[in-house]
């Protein structure tokens, strides 16, 4: 098959679903497929990850959002279709389209698709009702503007869907799709629950085989001994909580190694909570495979979001890793089914200022625990069934027999 993916963000800028979707198009490739890449055009420089062939990519015009110019955005219009169409014009006859975004880029792969008669599958990676709440005090406003934008961008796909909530934006995209997956059961069922879609497949994102393999080999047989040693990694943005997990490594006062992966607009202030503080070290950006060995690497992940997360990859992949995990979110902690110290949660009736003084509270404990149990040798094992089932190997089976369903009607 021919697929064809839009992406709201160009494949070599930073993020999970990014991540994803470059192991997605590898693997797919090494099956046989022939996939190619919808997103904007990248404004900032990067070097490109893995053995990417020429054509590969659909670089859309797009203007920078952000101010190191990462991310951009391309007009779901006219002018875009017309480039896109031409665009594809120099590549082979596609079978089916895979929506993996949440605005700009889904509004055009909707299009795109409508124009050429094309089956839809699409993946929601994004709760953008929370995702938005975390970062503006007007997410109500902005999501009207949002459903609003949508109504308009994909006029005459699928049923036309009012509201303007989060629920009411996401089932206005899956309005034209004959397939939505989530990756991760907990975000599957509240998109059921919600009326996104009658019936959602879940398929995780997964790890690389062969970076997991080398990984692994290069990994020392046992933990050196010493100071237990954290990692925290992701988006320095307020939905990934990073500032309240350094909050609660300095209170929990325990004598640990702490490592943060990642960059953003919260940086400096990250660096400010724990100035002076020994062992705690910023390594910016880092490429996919030094990412995992430092991973593997470390005694314990840290996964401090709770509720953003459609699936959370980072504590699936340190449990590929054989690594714990300390972890915030509780959909999270339940799918990982073990291998991991979990927080417990804040009181539902306290007040928001006051959940998160006990958020705060109960992580720097649980620091504290996970210090201890790594340091007495009693670090939980991660479980070997979630380990096994998120290489990407089995979740590109997984899609492709998505793909064969809607390809053939089913």
């Amino acid at each position: 098959m021919h697929i064809v993916f839009f992406g709201d963000q160009h494949l070599d800028s930073l993020g999970g679903a990014q991540v994803s979707m470059r192991l997605q198009r590898t693997f797919l490739e090494r099956a046989g497929h022939t996939v190619t890449v919808v997103a904007p055009r990248m404004h900032a420089h990067r070097v490109p990850e893995g053995d990417v062939p020429a054509g590969a990519y659909v670089d859309l015009p797009s203007v920078p959002i952000t101010l190191d110019r990462e991310y951009a955005m391309s007009w779901p219009g006219r002018a875009t279709d017309r480039a896109l169409d031409r665009a594809m014009t120099q590549r082979p006859p596609v079978d089916l389209v895979h929506v993996q975004a949440d605005f700009w880029g889904a509004f055009i792969g909707h299009r795109y698709a409508q124009r050429h008669g094309l089956p839809v599958v699409h993946t929601m990676h994004n709760r953008v009702d929370v995702g938005l709440a975390a970062v503006t005090p007007l997410h109500r406003p902005v999501l009207a503007v949002l459903n609003a934008w949508r109504r308009r961008a994909l006029r005459g796909i699928g049923i036309r869907v009012g509201g303007s909530d989060g629920w009411s934006y996401l089932r206005g995209l899956a309005a034209g799709a004959s397939a939505v997956t989530a990756p991760s059961g907990h975000f599957a069922r509240r998109l059921e629950q919600n009326g996104v879609f009658p019936h959602v497949d879940v398929i995780w994102n997964g790890i690389d085989d062969d970076v997991r393999a080398s990984t692994l080999a290069a990994a020392p047989a046992e933990r050196r001994p010493g100071r237990p040693r954290f990692v925290w990694l992701g988006r320095m943005s307020p939905e990934k909580r990073l500032l309240p997990f350094l909050e609660a490594f300095v209170a929990s006062g325990v004598d640990a190694d702490l490592e943060v992966i990642g960059g953003g607009a919260q940086r400096a202030a990250a660096e400010r909570i724990v100035a002076g503080r020994d062992g705690v070290t910023f390594a910016g950006r880092l490429t996919y495979a030094q990412t995992l060995a430092r991973i593997a690497d470390a005694d314990a992940l840290v996964q401090t979001s709770i509720g953003f997360e459609t699936q959370g990859m980072t504590p699936f992949e340190a449990a590929t890793l054989g690594t714990p995990s300390v972890v915030c979110d509780p959909d999270i902690a339940a799918e990982l089914e073990g291998g991991l110290w979990a927080v417990p949660e804040a009181d539902p009736t306290a007040s928001e200022r006051e959940r998160e003084a006990q958020r705060t509270a109960a992580l720097a404990e649980t620091l504290r625990r996970a210090a201890a149990d790594i340091a007495a040798g009693a670090a939980p094992s991660p479980v070997p069934a979630v380990a096994e089932a998120f290489r990407q190997s089995s979740r590109t089976a997984a899609i492709v027999a998505v793909y064969e369903r809607v390809r053939d009607g089913r």
